[in-house]
C-alpha cells in the first residue's frame, strides 16, 4: 500500500479511492472564467483540477480560485520557486513541480520548508520529453527506466530536504513505455502514482490510448490518481476517466451493456441505450444494465445483470434481479430508467 497524501479534504494513496484530475485551459490570471470552468470539472466528476501557474498575474489570482473551487487545486510551476511559494502562501493544496528545474539547492530548500509549513505536497512530474541529456545518452534514447531514474532524482532533492509529502507521475505518449515505467515505478516508490498517457490526442483514439495505459495498470492494481490527458475542452477527460473506473468498478455507477445489434434485431437498441446512459450516468449507484436486442444472447444476460431488456417484435421483455418482470411494448427507456430508481423495491 502506498503512502496516504493528504491534498485539502482529498486524500490519494493508502486505501483511498482512486481520484479523477483534470486541467483548466483557461487563463489562470482570469479568475472569474478560471473558476467557472474548474466548477464545470467538479461537476462532472473531478475530485482535484490542476491550474498553470506560469507568471506573477496567476499566481495573484490563486486566493481567489481556491475560495472559490468546490475540491483542491494543485498549481502546475516550473522554473520559478517564487511563483510555487506564493501559490502556496494564496491556499493551494498541492504543487506540481519538478525540483530538479530549480537549479539551485537553496531555492529547492526554501520551496520544500515553505510546502511543510503549509502541509502542501508536491507532485513529481515526468514525462518522454523531460528525461534528462545524462539518462538519455545512457540509454539510447526513452526508455522506462530512464524515466523512473528521472523521476528518482527529483525524489531525492525533496528527501534530502526532509520532505517526503510526494506524488510521483511517470507519463509517455507511448502506452507500452508508460507501461513498463510505471510497473517499474510501483516496485521503486513508496509514494502514491499518478497515471496518464501524455499527450493522447483528440477524444476518440486519445481516449482509447488512455484506456489502454491506465486500465492495464489500475488491473495490475497500480495507480491512486488518474488523469485523460485529451485535446480541447478538459470536460471529456473527466467523463473518460469516470468510465473507465466505473468499467474496473473501481467507483459506483451504471454499467450499461447494449448488444451490438445484427439483423434480427427488432427494437431500436441504440436509442433505448443512449437514453438510458443520458438520464443515469450521474447515479452513483453499482447496477448493472442490459439493452439486448434478441432472444439469442438476452436471456442470458438478463440473468446476469441487475436490470435488462431482452428485445423481441416491436416488445421487449424486462428482468429485474435475473426474473421476468413482465413484457413491455412502448418506451422501454422508460421503463428501464424506472426500474433503476425502485431498484430496492424489487
Amino acid at each position: 500500500m502506498k503512502k496516504a497524501i493528504q491534498v485539502g479534504n482529498l486524500v490519494i494513496g493508502g486505501d483511498a479511492p482512486v481520484s479523477i484530475q483534470s486541467m483548466t485551459n483557461t487563463d489562470t490570471a482570469d479568475a472569474a472564467s478560471t473558476s467557472r470552468q474548474i466548477q464545470e470539472l467538479a461537476d462532472a466528476g473531478c475530485d482535484l483540477v490542476r491550474v498553470s501557474v506560469y507568471n506573477q498575474a496567476c499566481a495573484d489570482a490563486v486566493p481567489a480560485l481556491v475560495s472559490a473551487s468546490p475540491v483542491p487545486l494543485v498549481a502546475d510551476i516550473h522554473f520559478d520557486y517564487k511563483l510555487a511559494i506564493d501559490s502556496m502562501e494564496g491556499g493551494i493544496a498541492k504543487l506540481r513541480l519538478n525540483p530538479g528545474n530549480i537549479t539551485q539547492q537553496e531555492k529547492v530548500s526554501l520551496v520544500a520548508d515553505c510546502a511543510k509549513r503549509h502541509h502542501t505536497p508536491i507532485r513529481i512530474g515526468v514525462n518522454s520529453g523531460s528525461v534528462p541529456k545524462d539518462i538519455l545518452a545512457r540509454d539510447g534514447g526513452v526508455t522506462a527506466q530512464g524515466l523512473v531514474d528521472s523521476a528518482a532524482r527529483h525524489v531525492r532533492l525533496l528527501e534530502q530536504q526532509g520532505f517526503d509529502d510526494i506524488v510521483i507521475s511517470i507519463k509517455s505518449s507511448d502506452i507500452k513505455t508508460m507501461v513498463d515505467a510505471c510497473r517499474i515505478a510501483d516496485k521503486t516508490f513508496d509514494y502514491p502514482l499518478h497515471l496518464g498517457v501524455t499527450e493522447a490526442g483528440l477524444p476518440g483514439q486519445g481516449t482509447i490510448k488512455s484506456a489502454i495505459g491506465v486500465g492495464a495498470l489500475l488491473l495490475d492494481g497500480i495507480g491512486n490518481t488518474i488523469r485523460i490527458s485529451l485535446s480541447g475542452s478538459p470536460l471529456p477527460e473527466a467523463e473518460a476517466a469516470i468510465n473507465i473506473l466505473k468499467a474496473l468498478h473501481l467507483r459506483p455507477g451504471i454499467q450499461l451493456i447494449s448488444c451490438p445489434t445484427c439483423g434480427r434485431t427488432q427494437i431500436d437498441v441504440e436509442g433505448i441505450a443512449r437514453q438510458v446512459e443520458q438520464q443515469t450516468r450521474h447515479l452513483v449507484r453499482p447496477l448493472k444494465v442490459a439493452v439486448m436486442g434478441c432472444v439469442v444472447n438476452g436471456p442470458g444476460e438478463a440473468q446476469e445483470a441487475d436490470i435488462a431488456i431482452c428485445g423481441g417484435k416491436d416488445s421487449g421483455a424486462l428482468y429485474i434481479k435475473g426474473k421476468f418482470i413482465r413484457k413491455i411494448t412502448m418506451d422501454f427507456a422508460s421503463e428501464i430508467i424506472e426500474a433503476v430508481k425502485n431498484y430496492d423495491q424489487y
